[in-house]
């Protein structure tokens, strides 16, 4: 290990004198970490490899079940006290500040989780540089710390011996954090503040943390931050092919434009038309363009069940594209644009990319002035639900990696099959994913062949228990 700055000599002292009482801390503070835990449970799947840099006795790496996991902390103590409470996890003693033993570290991880330790380094940016070489394009770095906010009752617990004494620590607001994130090419993809409460107050502190410490503006008060971001320098992995994905019912006028308008964005380029059960004779016009267009790679299907979610992943369960893309059939999303959601992916700008037709004016007659009101209302509900952005839920342009898609599927059980249209299947499975969301501005047209499918007042409920269903999944969990 590298020599150790006075400061952090001063701190590892410290942790060397507190290793065999912190699991005795640890249990008087067993409400605090219980919901310190549940968040980041949420945030890293068990069942992944994670390094935890700063992990003292190993309790949470431990608590996150992960498939391989390694504990890192520059206190043999605590390491000693880490291999005694879960030999079932690897643990090594090293200064997660030198870039020769980060180095050394077995790669790579799904998740770099650092949890308060980012208090008692000496240089966080340098420190979150030389993690790049332990990271792919999946990976993420997963930041929690304290808000200082919180430092008076926090020191006053130190006083009664409710916590157990910390040096001083580095003073890292969440836009401290991001800012250091981005000077060190990581991308912060989701923040949130959570945990109002740190005692169980007879039951309510559970009720405090989970509807009250997420709200707008009281969740700023909150004792916990938590970042979560992607290196930059692995965002890009070379994707080569793409398949664009066609729900066609009773689309017949709109089958041979979409061929003819579909531009040659990359040079392996499959489209799958699903077909779900039309009585317009769209089936036999599919297959009449197949055979017309044979320059393109155009594959058939029909939907085995009903309704666009079943026709869209029917389709991407026989795409072999690298990229899957969904073009609805109805052309309002003009096929013209396809290449713009193919440059924000394939460069790296985005892993999970949506249309947009909220940003642009649109064509008279594209949409409803109340189907209007009612999108901009959601996306606004759906933006502070999901931690970002979001300006138009129900475009049904979406794009990821297939890679991705096929992680959304292993972890598509904590939400269920709830979503006949699946446009949220995929914005709920990319945000537990913490996929980089990037929206994509259309310009929407309005139809010229067919009527739509959408029911205003019917999917205006849809969307209401959509709001309701994220809530309680994604935010008070």
């Amino acid at each position: 290990m590298t020599a150790l700055s006075p400061r952090k000599a001063d701190i590892l002292a410290n942790s060397e004198d507190a290793a065999s009482e912190r699991e005795k801390f640890w249990q008087q503070a067993a409400f605090f970490h219980a919901e310190d835990l549940r968040y980041l449970r949420f945030l890293i799947p068990k069942g992944l490899r994670v390094l935890e840099l700063g992990c003292g006795i190993g309790n949470t790496l431990a608590g996150l079940e992960p498939s391989f996991g390694l504990g890192v902390d520059f206190s043999p103590a605590m390491i000693e006290q880490a291999r005694q409470l879960h030999p079932e996890l690897q643990f090594q003693v090293g200064d997660v500040e030198d870039p020769e033993f980060i180095a050394s570290l077995p790669v790579p991880f799904d998740v770099i989780l650092i949890v308060d330790a980012i208090g008692s380094l000496d240089d966080c940016q340098a420190m979150f540089e030389s993690l790049h070489g332990l990271c792919s394009r999946e990976t993420r770095l997963v930041v929690a710390y304290y808000s200082h906010l919180w430092e008076p009752l926090l020191r006053l617990a130190e006083w009664f011996g409710w916590r157990a004494h910390q040096p001083e620590q580095n003073i890292l607001s969440p836009s401290d954090i991001h800012a250091l994130a981005d000077l060190s090419d990581f991308e912060v993809i989701k923040a949130e503040s959570r945990l109002l409460s740190p005692l169980p107050l007879f039951g309510l502190g559970s009720l405090i943390n989970r509807f009250i410490s997420i709200l707008p503006v009281i969740r700023q008060l909150s004792l916990r931050h938590y970042s979560v971001c992607r290196s930059l320098r692995q965002s890009h992995d070379g994707v080569q092919s793409a398949s664009v994905i066609i729900p066609a019912r009773n689309e017949r006028g709109n089958i041979e434009p979409a061929i003819r308008r579909i531009p040659r964005f990359c040079d392996d380029l499959e489209i799958i038309f699903v077909e779900g059960h039309s009585s317009d004779g769209t089936l036999a016009e599919i297959r009449r363009v197949a055979g017309t267009f044979r320059d393109f790679d155009i594959k058939i299907m029909t939907q085995p069940g009903k309704g666009k979610a079943d026709a869209v992943f029917t389709g991407f369960d026989a795409a072999r594209g690298d990229v899957l893309m969904i073009l609805d059939a109805d052309l309002t999303v003009p096929p013209e644009q396809l290449p713009k959601f193919w440059r924000s992916i394939s460069t790296g700008k985005g892993e999970f990319i949506c249309g947009s037709r909220l940003v642009y004016p649109m064509e008279q007659g594209a949409m409803q002035f109340l189907n209007l009101i009612a999108n901009r209302t959601f996306s606004l509900l759906f933006s502070w639900l999901l931690n970002q952005r979001i300006t138009d839920t129900l475009c049904g342009t979406k794009v990821l990696r297939r890679a991705d898609y096929k992680r959304l599927l292993a972890g598509r059980s904590y939400f269920g099959d709830f979503d006949p249209f699946g446009d949220f299947d995929l914005i709920f499975g990319a945000t537990k994913l913490n996929l980089r969301y990037v929206e994509v501005p259309v310009r929407y047209a309005a139809r010229t062949y067919g009527e739509t499918q959408i029911s205003r007042f019917r999917h205006g409920v849809m969307l209401v228990k959509m709001v309701v269903f994220a809530f309680f999944r994604i935010k008070a969990f």
